[in-house]
């Protein structure tokens, strides 16, 4: 019989690969098991991009497992080879530390860790204690250059330049998997699909080395609209932490997810029930808006609480229907003592990084203030205590005069 938390993540889409479906079925039917999912600090918060990974633990915890979340702070100093084309910069201790720190709030957001349910760590924990030497002598024989040659994470960089100190990134993985088991009896690792060849290896290890079996099971990867990975170094990430993507902002990218998508959305980025995602995917024409709003108002409840999402809701309206409060549409501060040119006014506000940036979307008619369309990229912002700004179509941002 078919165990029901793999009825509920094959219903959602969740299931990508599995090592071996019918004893991990066997092992769920058993009793309660632990499983694991980890992420390098290669930044200081999750992304929507993470996310699929992370809601699929949600649910492995909601029908009463125990979920382990790794943060890498030791496969982060090497830096994941898989679906790049050159290695990730080196990050100081400190900046790793940092990211750390912001992952394990992103992570805490989606993961309840109250009376020991779940479990956190960080594979610099077991892993700093092994010296190069130490860690040839345990591990070296259990790889075969041949078989890790074989990994497509290997293969696609051997033309331009993969180094050796990315090439132990897998060997470290499998490490993790092989100390989670002895420590926790962890027997399952969930990861992206980009991720199946490093995870695959630390099956291999853990039964090298014990003659035990565990499993792997992936996810497929979130693509944006037009079909690419959503991640940081692709430019288009939408941060969990609010201090880098506000509430409103999480709102609004799901509200403006494209008709196509949103029964997938749903399924992957909510709790409600499948019965109902059934009825609003059914929804046809601006009838389909409302499916959006649900979506929307659900993945920023467990995202940000439902104050915030329905601050973020109510900001929604006030802009796009008319007639609701304000005061929830994002706000900030800037200092201005004298009119301003409106590239250095639009920086000061953080809607751009910088003036070229800004200078591109006031060419292009993307800018309003306070309903006026601006395209000339000498205008002049006159002083006043409260602006309107508009980027886009979509993105609004009050700014008050410090």
């Amino acid at each position: 019989m078919q165990n029901e938390l793999l009825q509920e993540l094959e219903a959602r889409g969740f299931i990508n690969q599995a090592s071996n479906m019918e004893a991990l079925n066997d092992a769920l039917n058993a009793g309660k098991i632990a499983a694991y999912w980890g992420t390098d600090p290669t930044g200081d918060s999750l992304h929507v991009g993470h996310l699929a990974s992370l809601m699929l633990m949600r649910w492995f915890q909601k029908y009463g497992h125990k979920p382990i979340t790794l943060v890498g702070g030791a496969t982060g100093r090497i830096g994941d080879p898989s679906g790049r084309d050159k290695g990730r910069p080196m990050m100081t201790d400190e900046q790793i530390e940092k990211n750390c720190a912001g992952l394990r709030k992103s992570i805490a957001k989606f993961i309840n860790f109250d009376d020991n349910q779940a479990i956190m760590v960080d594979n610099y924990d077991w892993m700093k204690n092994y010296s190069h030497l130490d860690f040839l002598r345990d591990f070296g024989t259990d790889f075969t250059v041949p078989r890790m040659l074989s990994m497509e994470s290997v293969k696609r960089r051997l033309d331009n330049g993969m180094t050796f100190l990315e090439f132990n990134y897998m060997t470290f993985q499998a490490v993790d998997f092989l100390e989670l088991y002895k420590k926790h009896n962890c027997i399952l690792q969930f990861c992206g699909a980009d991720q199946w060849g490093n995870s695959i290896m630390g099956i291999e290890l853990v039964r090298k080395k014990l003659g035990k079996e565990v499993f792997v099971l992936s996810t497929s990867l979130i693509t944006d609209a037009n079909g690419n990975k959503i991640g940081k170094s692709a430019g288009n990430a939408v941060w969990v932490n609010e201090d880098k993507t506000s509430p409103y902002e999480y709102y609004q990218y799901f509200r403006n997810t494209p008709d196509d998508l949103v029964e997938k959305f749903l399924k992957i980025f909510t709790e409600i029930p499948l019965y109902e995602i059934a009825k609003l995917a059914a929804l046809q024409g601006a009838e389909i808006n409302h499916a959006k709003q649900v979506l929307a108002f659900a993945a920023t409840e467990i995202a940000h609480g439902r104050d915030a999402a329905v601050a973020a809701e109510q900001a929604s309206n006030a802009l796009f229907g008319g007639g609701a409060d304000m005061s929830n549409v994002p706000c900030t501060e800037i200092e201005m003592g004298t009119d301003m040119g409106i590239l250095d006014f639009l920086v000061a506000t953080g809607l751009f990084a910088s003036k070229s940036e800004a200078r591109r979307m006031v060419e292009q008619g993307g800018i309003q203030i306070d309903g006026n369309k601006i395209t000339d990229i000498k205008y002049i912002v006159a002083v006043a205590d409260e602006f309107m700004v508009q980027k886009g179509k979509k993105v609004f941002l009050k700014v008050i005069k410090k």
